[in-house]
């Protein structure tokens, strides 16, 4: 048939259009890659197109919380597309309910709402946040309160929340209502409450992570928490935790919040929950759910495949025991991270992290960076993550092996004796 149409082109003069191949500058330029070209995984393992392995403890950046091409994933996602895909949330979605029930059962919300990302359950959070404000205390311009070095996401509202001016400039003007403290300050933070609070009520919400993943791997201090919990249930001020990166197994325990020891008001989810597959979700307890029927949607969210695709991920965490194998190889990581310390002295001046979320911390005057190391890293088959400039991050997949987190210390090993 082609023949035949090359043939009918010609013989009118006319020229058959070349097909456009595959290029990567048809793909917008909004990332510094990596020239790794990443076709196939299996577990903790992932292979580029020149058939070279590389132990893979990034997993989507804190994602792939099964690993590659899990053999129970694909066999439950292969049932559900022969089932159905995708409903609008017009209807009642079973898979939905199910997810739902999981959640609520194992954590302290009541109800939840998906949609697809972190970034989108970060902006649920914050239209719940200004709801109540406007509901429950009476405020006419509602102030939410971040850290700074937080990171909760790329949208307008979700990047003002994050706590860094590097992500707002460009894009100004940013949303109005949000104010900053530092991270585990707590004098920091009475002083922004005080500075809304002493004319009357307007902070409507606290959005800040249990552990800062993007700003630097940098977890929750249990006084400071405490503190934050108390002063939000005295002024009835919703305490809204973004466990997007740290939520799902990835401390050690299911959620970040039982790493400080408080409840929060609502939470978010994304990353893990979907094991590599585009679900994101707000969890929020039964007096904190302001939203009525019309104040928030997503056409994708909560859809029949992502939904058994977290259900997935949540009875596999259940029946493989991870947490408790969490908490192992995040001990060994720390362990070994410990002696590249003392080893190299003069690049690190620490780790920090929980569970499979560890960070090396640099020196100041260290003489790479987190990127550089992380690229360096490639050369000897690991791929790594920068967690801000100076904090080399690894969020390996919950399900590495304690030979694997081996085979991961001394790969980077061999790449840190390279740039030292």
């Amino acid at each position: 048939m082609t023949g035949l149409v090359d043939t009918a082109l010609k013989t009118v003069g006319v020229a058959r259009p070349s097909a456009k191949t595959a290029s990567a500058n048809a793909v917008m330029n909004t990332y510094n890659r990596f020239p790794l070209t990443l076709v196939r995984g299996k577990g903790c393992w992932v292979w580029d197109d020149q058939g070279h392995r590389y132990l893979d403890a990034v997993a989507g950046i804190a994602t792939d919380t099964l690993g590659h091409s899990d053999r129970v994933m694909r066999r439950s996602l292969h049932r559900q597309l022969r089932r159905i895909q995708h409903v609008s949330n017009l209807y009642r979605i079973p898979e939905q309910e199910e997810l739902a029930d999981w959640l609520v059962q194992h954590s302290c919300a009541d109800s939840v709402f998906f949609c697809n990302s972190g970034a989108e359950a970060n902006e649920a959070a914050i239209k719940l946040a200004r709801k109540h404000g406007h509901q429950r205390r009476n405020i006419e311009r509602p102030v939410i309160l971040t850290a700074a070095a937080s990171f909760h996401g790329r949208t307008l509202a979700a990047v003002t929340a994050t706590g860094q001016p590097k992500y707002h400039q460009g894009f100004e003007p940013v949303v109005e209502g949000f104010d900053y403290f530092n991270y585990n300050d707590i004098n920091s933070f009475e002083t922004a409450l005080q500075k809304h609070e002493e004319h009357g009520p307007k902070v409507a919400a606290v959005l800040i992570e249990p552990l800062q993943g993007e700003g630097g791997v940098n977890p929750g201090d249990h006084a400071f928490f405490q503190t934050v919990r108390q002063r939000c249930s005295e002024r009835n001020i919703l305490l809204i935790l973004d466990e997007v990166q740290v939520g799902m197994g990835r401390s050690g325990r299911l959620w970040g919040y039982e790493q400080i020891g408080i409840e929060p008001d609502a939470f978010t989810l994304a990353k893990g929950l979907g094991g590599g597959h585009a679900i994101g979700a707000l969890l929020v307890q039964a007096e904190a759910d302001v939203f009525r029927p019309g104040d928030h949607a997503s056409t994708f969210g909560g859809n029949p495949f992502a939904c058994r695709a977290g259900l997935t991920v949540a009875r596999e965490i259940e029946r493989r025991g991870l947490l408790q194998h969490v908490e192992q190889r995040g001990i060994q990581l720390r362990e070994g991270l410990e002696l590249l310390v003392e080893r190299y002295p003069d690049l690190f001046e620490g780790t920090r992290g929980w569970g499979l979320l560890q960070g090396l911390v640099l020196r100041e005057n260290s003489t790479c960076n987190a990127a550089q190391l992380s690229a360096a890293a490639i050369d000897q088959r690991l791929l790594l993550v920068a967690a801000g400039p100076r904090v080399l991050r690894m969020v390996p997949p919950l399900v590495i092996t304690r030979r694997e987190v081996q085979q991961l210390l001394q790969r980077l090993d061999a790449t840190l004796a390279t740039a030292a």
